[in-house]
């Protein structure tokens, strides 16, 4: 009730700062959003009237500007300075703004959800342009882009028709420094130090690591020619202490009490490596024309090594004594005859992203305005998995086994144990249980008693070109201006998975298991924190390497059918008009208009299919394949009103049709098909054996989801220095995806022969992602920016930013079901900023926390699988001081900053059961110390 109050407040008693702040500096309004990129803070202050800035409450004046003149819902961030970002995580910083949140994956947020709606559902834009993904899917992935060499981000809540490339839920615009509106020679370098204090979990890991970074800016030719020029690198650990369930056994309430089935943990030391460069070239030969070039590159390698024993109990037949239940749940006891699977286990995840574009912009002095622009995304991408299996001996049942005693909590699992895993002498290369069976190498040999290891190594591919060209005409009168352009978009994305087992070269008569080379044993990793003492380490990509081990190929289908290829072909037509009216002593401007796209969209894939069994055991898979393709047109209107009053009252209305195209796995042309055998002999005497096929596919066929979306502002800003606004917003839905089993006639489909003597069911089903109704969501957002200076000078330095979101979801995500929680979506969002700024020492601490939600976890095979997880609350601060001018060491900033200073873990657990603990990762805290120097 506070923060209700403190609006009402801010809207009705508020002495106004500045009456004319709802225009730019220069005495302009910006109605449609698409200004050039201007420094505000880098200008004279005196030319302004105001008292000079710094830091970040320089950066959090840009941001009230920002949002304010733009007549769309936006929320925004600005560089404290160049190269500098008020966090140094990209995505960290977009997290802390109303009604956004992240989920953190390996320790650090990548990915942004808006108000509810997964990554998926929103789209990001450099400089404008829309930008392939280091993902499966379309989300981007924040870490991609150094935080170093943006000057900027915007966040449109609210589309209009002349933003192409918007999403559902949000489109987010990461901007880089144009030089000639920066307007000055500048040089910036800055470094960092970084500790990890869960220390070194991996004896091949890190605690300590390191970035650096510069930017150049400059213009030249009487202002003519700008330059700018940017680098950054960085080589920092991470470090996992991770608990996961293979899942829980027992699960009605008549039946026993329920009992951790499994258990698969590690602990998991990540470096990750990332190059980024981005240059842009501007040059405007005339007044009237300004062209610039602009590029980005990013090499970014995340290397992983994971290593822990993998328990199979319950789900393993493990018998169980001693056993403790409360409320239906056994919280204690002890499981025998327990055959661990010692797990050595590489993920390396290697992107290289590319990013060029070619912008002519031609402003006549008659009001007529041209803008052509040209634009290229390029992803490669390989993502391999090497998972390698060690025991006391090849195949169930003979190796020593382990008695196992657990304690499970909220907090998951704690184990005892007796066998000894940090022993190179018991724990031997091999398949300890078994899976996998037997295989065929390429030389022709079997490789009896299962698999060693896996290898699954994913090659993504995604390229974008965009052309996009736009004529405007400025008026006088209630339209300030009329706009109409056309886009179109060129997307291919390609996924090839190339997967198979891994054999032991020695394992001549299917019976060996090989003892770690001595040169290759890296000592013990301590498992401790779950009680289950040292493990042996190797390197599995060096044994292979070291032809330890060899490749057998995967002969089943479905490694087929998880490749796709998608193409996708967009015309996009746009027209609009901008509203600039005065009505009494208030300004109404805003902007109307529509969207048509043309969608062409094709998929290519297989059809795999089961045919049997080969003599040596081994599954017979048939592929073909399969290509669709559609076409089909949206109509997106959009209005976007704001009317601003003398007081700095500002009220905002937006009504739109939004779209976000289906995710891409989902549009896949790839079919499996499973063959179920039934004989009905019967009285009636000999009848022919029936194959019934059951079936998984994508839909290339996909429509886009698809809203109607409303929002309802109401801001009150203390001139360019504050601000507090209620914002509220509607979308209903008018499609969902989801998936569905269809009965598809067999006639319909070119399955292969079951076999001799088997005739086919009449109908096939299959699991298909499919377009059905949605339903509503909808929610409110408190937001401010509050400098304590406006309310009595003798707080000058010390402020609060942040926001309160409530989001409600009516959806339906399965037909006919209740509504359902969509992933991202958490009903509470809060994060708040208190900060004190002044003399050049500042200091702020940050909290940011989101209740329950449905995240998306890296699963069997790196595919992503969605979890419930806990609600976590974030705290960072940072300290830092900025050597004054006239000081000897001017230009000169220090800072020290600590995340997650609680240690929060991220938990993940049966949907409703909070004891089922799936997932409990354990990050650390992180302590960074760094600098930056400008001249």
């Amino acid at each position: 009730m506070a923060g209700a109050a403190l609006v009402a407040l801010a809207l009705g008693g508020a002495t106004p700062a500045l009456a004319q702040d709802q225009r730019r500096p220069d005495g302009t309004v910006d109605p449609a959003g698409q200004a050039d990129d201007v420094d505000l803070a880098s200008a004279d202050p005196q030319d302004q009237g105001e008292i000079l800035v710094t830091g970040f409450r320089r950066s959090l004046e840009n941001a009230v500007v920002e949002k304010k003149e733009r007549d769309q819902i936006v929320e925004s961030i600005s560089a404290e300075d160049i190269g500098k970002l008020p966090d140094v995580s990209i995505a960290e910083s977009i997290a802390r703004l109303p009604g956004l949140t992240s989920q953190r994956v390996s320790g650090r947020s990548n990915a942004i959800s808006i108000r509810g709606f997964a990554p998926d559902f929103s789209t990001t834009l450099l400089n404008g342009r829309e930008q392939t993904s280091t993902g499966d899917n379309r989300a981007v992935e924040y870490d991609q882009y150094p935080s170093e060499i943006m000057s900027q981000v915007l966040v449109y809540k609210t589309p209009m028709a002349s933003l192409v490339g918007q999403g559902l839920s949000g489109t987010v615009d990461l901007r880089t420094i144009r030089p000639l509106a920066f307007g000055r020679r500048a040089i910036s370098v800055g470094g960092r130090g970084t500790y990890a204090d869960l220390g070194k979990l991996n004896v091949d890991s890190n605690k300590y690591g390191w970035r650096v970074n510069g930017t150049y800016v400059d213009q030249f030719a009487n202002d003519t020619i700008g330059v700018v020029l940017s680098a950054s690198y960085l080589d920092e650990p991470y470090q996992i202490q991770e608990f996961n369930a293979w899942g829980y056994a027992g699960t009605t309430p008549a039946g026993p009490p329920v009992v951790i089935g499994g258990s698969k943990s590690y602990v998991t030391s990540t470096q990750l490596k990332r190059l980024g460069l981005q240059g842009t070239l501007e040059w405007q030969p005339a007044p009237q024309f300004t062209t610039s070039i602009d590029g980005f590159y990013s090499d970014f390698k995340d290397d992983q090594i994971k290593r822990g024993v993998e328990l199979p109990l319950a789900f393993g037949g493990a018998p169980l004594s001693g056993a403790t239940a409360s409320d239906g749940f056994v919280t204690s006891g002890t499981y025998s005859n327990v055959e661990g699977v010692v797990r050595n286990d590489a993920f390396q995840r290697h992107a290289k992203l590319y990013s060029f574009g070619w912008n002519g912009k031609y402003e006549g002095d008659d009001g007529w305005n041209a803008t052509f622009d040209v634009s290229m995304s390029k992803t490669d991408r390989n993502e391999l998995v090497l998972e390698s299996n060690a025991g006391t001996g090849r195949g169930a049942g003979v190796g020593a086994t382990d008695t196992i005693g657990f304690m499970s909590d909220a907090n998951g699992t704690r184990f005892s144990h007796q066998l000894n895993y940090g022993d190179y002498n018991t724990i031997l290369l091999t398949s300890p249980l078994g899976w996998g069976g037997d295989q065929t190498a390429v030389d022709g040999r079997r490789i009896r008693g299962g698999q060693d290891g896996y290898y699954n190594n994913r090659i993504i591919e995604d390229e974008l070109w965009q052309y996009r060209m736009e004529v405007e005409k400025e008026l006088d009168g209630f339209l300030g201006g009329i706009r109409a352009g056309l886009n179109y978009t060129d997307r291919t994305k390609a996924l090839t998975p190339d997967e198979a087992f891994l054999g032991l070269v020695a394992n001549t008569d299917g019976l060996t298991s090989v003892a770690v080379p001595s040169q290759y044993q890296l000592g013990t990793t301590d498992l401790t924190y779950l009680g289950l003492g040292p493990v042996i380490s190797y390197d599995p990509v060096a044994l292979l390497e070291a032809g330890i081990y060899q490749l057998v190929p995967n002969p089943y289908g479905d490694v087929v059918v998880k490749s796709y290829d998608i193409s996708e072909k967009l015309m996009t037509a746009y027209w609009q008009a901008d509203i600039d009216a005065e009505l009494g002593s208030s300004l109404l401007t805003g902007n109307f208009g529509v969207q048509a796209i043309w969608t062409g969209q094709n998929s290519n894939g297989a059809t795999a299919t089961f045919l049997g069994t080969n003599p040596n055991g081994s599954p017979n898979i048939g592929a073909t394949q399969r290509r669709s393709s559609v076409d089909y047109v949206d109509v997106l209107p959009s209005l976007n009103l704001s009317l601003r009053f003398p007081s700095d009252f500002v009220i905002r209305a937006g009504a739109a049709r939004e779209i976000i195209r289906p995710r891409l796995d989902d549009m896949r042309a790839s079919l499996s098909f499973d063959y179920t055998i039934v004989d009905p002999d019967g009285p009636a005497g000999p009848q022919p054996a029936v194959a019934f096929a059951t079936g998984r596919s994508g839909n290339p066929e996909l429509r886009p989801w698809r809203a109607n979306a409303f929002d309802l502002t109401f801001e009150k800003y203390f001139g360019n220095q504050g601000y507090v606004a209620l914002q509220l917003f509607y979308k209903d839905l008018k499609t969902y995806i989801y998936n569905q089993d269809v009965e598809i006639p067999t006639s319909e489909l070119t399955l292969a022969n079951p076999g001799s003597g088997i005739v086919l069911a009449p109908s096939v089903e299959v699991n298909v992602p499919i377009n059905g109704t949605g339903g509503s969501l909808y929610g409110a957002e408190l937001a401010a920016t509050l400098p304590f200076s406006v309310f009595a000078n003798a707080l000058d330095g010390f402020g609060v930013t942040g926001g309160l979101s409530y989001t409600k979801t009516q959806i339906e995500p399965t037909p006919g079901e209740d509504p359902e929680d969509i992933p991202g979506y958490s009903k509470w969002v809060a994060n708040g900023t208190a900060f004190f700024e002044k003399w050049g020492f500042s200091a702020r601490a940050s909290v940011r926390y989101r209740s329950s939600f449905v995240g998306e976890v890296s699963g069997f095979g790196a595919a992503r699988t969605r979890r419930r997880a806990a609600s976590e609350t974030i705290v960072d601060a940072q300290i830092g001081y900025d050597f004054q001018p006239g000081s000897s060491l001017e230009g000169l900033s220090l800072f020290l900053q600590g995340q997650n200073l609680t240690d929060e873990p991220f938990v993940t657990f049966d949907p409703g059961e909070r004891l089922r603990v799936i997932d409990f990762q354990r990050y650390g805290r992180r302590f960074l110390a760094g600098f930056t120097f400008k001249f």
